[in-house]
């Protein structure tokens, strides 16, 4: 049923689709669009946390206007055009809004965003119904506060801010089941969970996993707590399963990139658990996707290779030759950990194939990260594991210049793993500078892989302390503090 706070002409007026808008994607992704989103709203000093279903509800015509911040980011994309120009309702016509109360330009940034009060305080804005738990409500004032409000809950609060930022999204989970009244899940608790897994994810692009990984359980203990109470219609449970498969999965990667391998297998059978009851090929794939990562991190390359294999026949009826590009990548890792040059090698040409098929609208939403640089940042990887070093630092340099800035995390993965083939093969002084590199990245990031990779590098390059650039890499790496 309807909300009955959604008048009744806007409950019979089905959306159109904005043609004008999927145009200008052209022949990017949804996901690919999303990033290039962002990208120009960090040119402007806006915070929008854009990403493929966004792209897709506009496509859709669901987002008649988009709020302010998104007005401003589109603008300066393309430049010259208007609202209309770009395919959306003028903002005077949505919802009734009075014509020329705010004009239709948006308004300056303010200076000061903690001194300024969000577009939405006071009368909702004129964009659709306001829902506080969906997360692609355009009035919901989170998105423009993202990075900040919720590093700062994660890397730095304890339970109870953690709790706060959560609460709004109906996953705070401190209360325990008997204070909290029965009832069964609807469509709001699905796009907490939905909301949950892809705030979990923009902070560990940006900052790494620890300090991430022991607060973002409890949303996930909470997700669970969702799927026992049911929910009101099928569409909205089969919603719950995926997001809470999902979470499961980005929690578990959370204890993989943190070095806890024991966790991580616990939380990666749990969603493929979820998968097989609700059979979900889509988070099936994905579930495998993560559990041949981990086979190949913790030394079982055999498992890492049936994993991937697994996944591959997952995800084959999906449409999505990004996603069997990536899963070629994940084996092609465990044959080389198998040290199976030629099994590697034929499992990296699928995976240029199927990449080079370029993105599908099938793509998962997940696989933001996945381009180019993750392509060569992961050929680097299989070709250090394989010990040829030379050709390995080339993907790896490759990799770290093709990085998307807002994957502060896979540069500085891309940089300590640059640092090491070049340590490896013999090239201290160029090591020591890519190391240093990685160093200063560290400030921001807080991730055990990338640490331990630096450590593999500085014992590597300890012979060469003499060569220029080399002590100062040795002595900044020795003064890091300890992790917690």
């Amino acid at each position: 049923m309807a909300s009955s706070t959604v008048p009744s002409s806007q409950q019979a007026r089905p959306p159109r689709p904005n043609l004008v808008f999927r145009h200008l994607r052209g022949s990017r992704s949804p996901a690919e669009f999303a990033a290039a989103v962002r990208r120009a709203a960090r040119e402007i000093g806006e915070r929008v946390s854009c990403d493929a279903r966004y792209v897709h509800r506009v496509e859709a015509g669901e987002i008649r206007c988009p709020n302010y911040a998104y007005e401003r980011v589109f603008l300066h994309m393309f430049p010259g055009r208007t609202l209309t120009d770009l395919g959306f309702a003028p903002r005077s016509s949505v919802r009734g809004r009075r014509a020329g109360a705010a004009g239709d330009r948006p308004a300056a940034r303010p200076e000061n965003p903690a001194n300024a009060t969000s577009e939405t305080s006071g009368a909702s804005e004129p964009y659709e119904t306001h829902n506080r738990y969906d997360p692609y409500d355009e009035s919901d004032p989170h998105d423009h506060e993202e990075s900040d409000v919720l590093r700062r809950a994660f890397m730095t609060g304890g339970g109870a801010t953690v709790a706060a930022v959560l609460s709004p999204y109906g996953l705070a989970p401190e209360a325990s089941a008997a204070q909290r009244p029965v009832r069964r899940a609807g469509t709001s608790d699905a796009c907490a969970l939905e909301e949950a897994v892809r705030r979990i994810r923009v902070l560990d692009d940006r900052h790494g996993a620890d300090g991430l990984y022991r607060r973002a359980a409890a949303p996930l203990r909470a997700a669970y707590e969702l799927l026992e109470a049911g929910a009101t219609r099928q569409r909205t449970a089969d919603r719950l399963y995926a997001g809470a498969g999902e979470l499961a999965i980005s929690v578990g990667w959370l204890a993989h990139d943190s070095g806890r391998f024991d966790d991580a297998r616990s939380h990666y059978a749990e969603a493929l658990a979820t998968a097989r009851v609700t059979d979900d090929a889509a988070l099936e794939a994905h579930a495998f996707c993560n559990t041949a990562f981990l086979a190949r991190d913790a030394g079982r390359p055999r498992e890492a290779v049936r994993a991937a294999q697994a996944a591959q026949r997952a995800a084959r009826p999906l449409g999505s030759p990004r996603l069997m590009s990536l899963l070629a990548l994940r084996e092609a890792g465990g044959w080389a950990g198998l040290a199976d040059r030629t099994g590697c090698e034929q499992a990296l040409v699928r995976a240029q194939a199927y990449f080079d098929r370029g993105p599908a609208e099938a793509d998962p939403e997940w696989m933001t990260f996945y381009g180019e640089a993750e392509l060569e940042g992961l050929k680097a990887q299989c070709w250090s594991t394989l010990g040829d070093w030379t050709r390995a630092a080339r993907h790896a340099r490759r990799a770290a210049e093709l990085q998307d800035p807002h994957f502060t995390r896979n540069i500085a993965l891309y940089t300590a793993e640059l640092a090491d083939d070049l340590a490896r093969g013999g090239r201290p002084d160029e090591a020591a500078q890519a190391g240093m590199r990685a160093l200063d990245l560290l400030g921001e990031v807080q991730s055990s892989r990338v640490r331990s990779m630096l450590s593999g590098t500085s014992r590597v390059l300890l012979p060469h302390r003499r060569t220029p650039g080399v002590s100062e890499f040795l002595d900044r790496h020795a003064s890091l503090p300890r992790m917690v």
